[in-house]
């Protein structure tokens, strides 16, 4: 099913119909209201809904834009952190996410877990992304500085996992009287948890709870296999019994995501797409805003044609 982030045009617009408008006139039938969306643009957005100009499949966390932080800011409070006001603010802010999700009649909500907290500013995938852009990927060099990187991570991700799990464990039951998919996003730096290594145990913990699912970000994994820090397909096919949709979006080599699909970038979605996913699992373009929208258009023909030679269902 073919969705569209708001995170593409929310912030050329001051109210939040022309936002929905906008996305249909592409030939998107349903949207995912984005992290980036402030308070102002909701009542718009409810309205498009009411009159049955747009649906929404899914939302973002967090949704709205949490009015004291600045920018577009999904991150700004993480259920990882050292302090526990942090976890709670970002348990409230979720919570109230939920709360806007069921109100829009959405089925999921994408979830970002939190980090271990390796370095400031994310400095090993920093390092990582220097390293690839001077030419140094499958070298010993490169391979012995992300070796040190894992073995540092390793040793301290078992608190910050702990705190995400937690988390997980306490939105459950709301999820459950909204109906909603707890989204797990799969994220694009070495620091954010779960992480590749982590994923398919957490997923496993919740099997059998359908409100916890895995959420597919073919850009942030693709970022990841750039830096030979998994494989994309293998990845994939690890975490294939608790997928529920994923984020479309391409990478330009090595980490420049959000851009259109088909258009010059890494991501094989003729491979991927097929093997994994079925019609009727939320497929969101999530683009950056600097996309044209001739980009867009030549993107989604073939986009549609790939689509169309999904199965229905599980086989």
């Amino acid at each position: 099913m073919n969705v569209f982030s708001t995170c593409w045009n929310s912030s050329r617009h001051k109210e939040g119909g022309p936002i929905c408008d906008e996305i249909r006139e592409l030939g998107f039938e349903y949207i995912e209201a984005s992290h980036g969306l402030s308070l102002s643009k909701l009542p718009g957005i409810i309205t498009a809904v009411e009159e049955k100009r747009i649906k929404v499949k899914g939302v973002h966390n967090f949704c709205p834009a949490p009015i004291d932080v600045q920018g577009d800011a999904p991150d700004a409070f993480r259920f990882t952190s050292h302090r526990p006001e942090v976890r709670e603010r970002a348990m409230r802010l979720t919570l109230e996410t939920l709360q806007v999700a069921a109100r829009l009649e959405a089925e999921y909500v994408v979830l970002h877990m939190g980090e271990v907290e390796l370095f400031q500013g994310h400095e090993a995938t920093r390092t990582l992304q220097r390293m690839a852009r001077h030419g140094y990927v499958g070298t010993v060099e490169y391979a012995k500085t992300k070796g040190e990187l894992v073995r540092k991570r390793a040793k301290l991700a078992p608190i910050y996992l702990a705190r995400a799990k937690e988390a997980l464990y306490q939105l459950i039951d709301k999820a459950k009287e909204y109906n909603l998919v707890l989204a797990v996003e799969g994220r694009s730096h070495f620091e954010q948890v779960p992480g590749e290594t982590e994923f398919p145990a957490l997923m496993a913990e919740f099997a059998d709870n359908p409100h916890v699912r895995y959420w597919h970000d073919f850009g942030h994994i693709q970022r990841k296999h750039n830096l030979l820090l998994l494989n994309h397909d293998q990845y994939l096919s690890g975490l294939a019994p608790y997928l529920y949709g994923a984020h479309v979006n391409d990478v330009q080599w090595p980490q420049r995501d959000h851009r259109a699909p088909f258009m010059g970038g890494d991501v094989d979605f003729d491979h991927l797409l097929p093997k994994y996913f079925k019609k009727s699992m939320p497929l969101t373009w999530e683009l950056s805003s600097s996309v044209a929208v001739s980009q867009i258009q030549e993107a989604k023909v073939r986009w549609d044609a790939l689509h169309a030679t999904l199965p229905e269902k599980e086989v």
